[in-house]
């Protein structure tokens, strides 16, 4: 433990996270180093951020070019890597045009000025209200801590931006009764992640496109934890066979870089117009080109989306025998992909110090979920590890 560091980012940072007394100073691949020298594997991966690794040979080398090259400009001129990646983006996805940011509360903020003003654009004066789900988190910002839907995390921000408002995940009818003639959008996560890792039924994104639809909303997908691959898939939104009007994006894409994104059909992308939304550092050529090299990986010849699916399903496998093994401990194994949550029937904290103790880095959410969202390049054997380790803890109750 490096008392002195621990003790400096104590004095001069603001509390905002009750971080783990582990200063990281190194890392590669799986594997990170603290400052006095201890390995761990990382099952956080920067929370879904790492999906090629650490310091991926792609993405430092595209990092030192472009750094040598060019690394701000601002928007008032054309940035190449900023048009490789639209380009990139647009020809994988649903979308007609993007905007960049620097982070996922950005790329939701945008997305809810982007679906107001589309209603105004489309002679609805009235529609400005957003219904979004219980348990969902899609930021810190005003508004984006708005829309999450967690009274827990309002508290002492008010007043907080009006015209918000939610309904329980995963349930049709209760969101079908809370569209009213001032909604203009709908904003869901494919898949609640700190919520709880909570994957919706099979329909019912479908079911979610169609009431938009018939009720002229535009719906908007949070992938900001869930895309660049994290399921299995470049972004969820396909694996339920839809077609989002708007999607935010972040984590992953920049491979760590930080960067966000909006995807946007055309016919709502023109509701942006000079003047309307704007970030001096969104799109700059360095976060840019890291993103470029992260997704242009992520679709080589399809191997790490299909390593995905498959580890992602081995993962899930070995999570489901720890549950039948310690059916006191566990409640249920929910994911999809390397986006995978254990619930406890306790606080999962101790597991989680317990494990670093070890030499893993994992994560716990909503207070009793493990979840666990490693490098898409996360092997058997290092799972095995893992799954050996909280064996272990579970066996001999080390996390009590």
């Amino acid at each position: 433990m490096d008392k002195k560091l621990l003790d400096e980012s104590k004095k001069y940072l603001m509390s905002t996270y009750n971080s783990a007394p582990i200063v990281l100073r190194k890392g590669r691949g799986m594997k990170v180093w603290s400052t006095d020298g201890k390995e761990y594997l990382d099952f956080v991966g920067g929370i879904a951020v790492n999906c090629l690794g650490h310091c991926h040979p792609r993405v430092v080398i595209a990092l030192q070019k472009q750094a040598q090259r060019l690394i701000h400009v601002s928007n008032l001129y054309h940035i190449e890597p900023q048009i490789s990646l639209a380009k990139l983006l647009v020809d994988h996805s649903f979308a007609d045009k993007a905007f960049f940011c620097n982070s996922g509360a950005e790329a939701i903020e945008g997305a809810i000025k982007l679906a107001r003003k589309y209603a105004k654009d489309h002679n609805d004066p009235e529609k400005h209200e957003i219904i979004s789900a219980y348990g969902s988190f899609h930021g810190r910002t005003l508004a984006a801590l708005t829309a999450t839907g967690q009274e827990r995390l309002h508290k002492g921000f008010d007043p907080l931006v009006p015209g918000f408002s939610y309904v329980p995940f995963n349930d049709i009818n209760a969101l079908q009764n809370a569209i009213t003639s001032r909604t203009c959008a709908i904003l869901l996560e494919p898949i609640l992640g700190e919520g709880g890792i909570r994957v919706p039924s099979d329909d019912y994104f479908m079911k979610v496109r169609d009431l938009c639809d018939r009720n002229k909303l535009l719906l908007i997908c949070d992938e900001i934890q869930t895309g660049i691959g994290r399921t299995g898939k470049l972004f969820a939104y396909e694996h339920f066979k839809i077609e989002p009007d708007i999607i935010t994006l972040a984590k992953g894409l920049g491979g760590g870089a930080p960067i966000g994104a909006i995807l946007a059909k055309e016919a709502v992308a023109d509701s942006f117009q000079p003047g309307s939304h704007g970030s001096t550092f969104g799109g700059n050529p360095l976060s840019c080109a890291a993103a470029v090299s992260t997704v242009e990986t992520i679709l080589e010849d399809g191997f790490m989306l299909e390593n995905c699916r498959r580890i992602g399903l081995y993962f899930k496998e070995k999570l489901e025998k720890l549950k039948k093994d310690f059916p006191s401990d566990i409640i249920e194994v929910r994911g999809m992909g390397l986006m995978l949550g254990m619930e406890l029937t306790k606080a999962g904290g101790p597991i989680v110090e317990a494990c670093a103790k070890r030499g893993f880095l994992i994560n716990c959410t909503s207070g009793n979920v493990l979840r666990f969202t490693p490098p898409l390049i996360v092997v058997e054997q290092e799972i095995d590890r893992l799954i050996d380790v909280l064996e272990d803890i579970l066996e001999r109750q080390l996390y009590k």
